[in-house]
């Protein structure tokens, strides 16, 4: 990164992810399977470290539906256009942003990213917004829409947890 103090201030960003990487992992899994054909490791999140492990998830030879799933897969920009245009379907879940927010903020106190709500919704305003702003309004053609809603019933205290 040219700027370090700049891509963890923003860390999430379209900027601090490497597309390269990702298109490279698109195109391998778009290969035709031969008898040579092994198996291919996809990166992964560690919530704990707070950073990407990568060759973490394993994609063997005998997957027939592979589900990738991030942020900016939708995204109607550089590398991340190319790899979606590679993609068979690309399904985009919305939410709206007030809904983003709270989710957020809670995310990002319960995983020590912000030590208070208020630290917590200053990163959202400043960041996570952000970065929701410029896939709501820079997307690719997408199949499907999902609008991710509260439901009550799905909390864990709901199910019996």
């Amino acid at each position: 990164m040219p700027n370090p103090a700049t891509a963890y201030a923003r860390r999430g960003a379209a900027f601090t992810f490497d597309d390269k990487a990702f298109l490279e992992l698109v195109k391998k899994l778009r290969e035709p399977l031969c008898p040579e054909s092994t198996t291919i490791y996809a990166p992964s999140f560690d919530h704990a470290i707070k950073d990407p492990v990568d060759n973490s998830i394993p994609i063997r030879t005998s997957a027939r539906i592979i589900f990738l799933e991030g942020n900016y897969l939708s995204l109607n920009k550089g590398l991340w256009k190319e790899a979606a245009h590679l993609m068979d379907e690309v399904w985009f879940v919305d939410v709206d942003f007030e809904t983003a927010r709270r989710r957020l903020v809670g995310r990002h106190v319960k995983a020590g990213i912000a030590p208070t709500e208020e630290e917590a919704n200053r990163r959202v305003t400043e960041n996570d917004l952000v970065n929701g702003k410029e896939i709501a309004e820079n997307q690719v053609e997408f199949q499907e829409l999902i609008t991710s809603v509260e439901d009550d019933g799905w909390e864990p205290a709901a199910q019996g947890e």
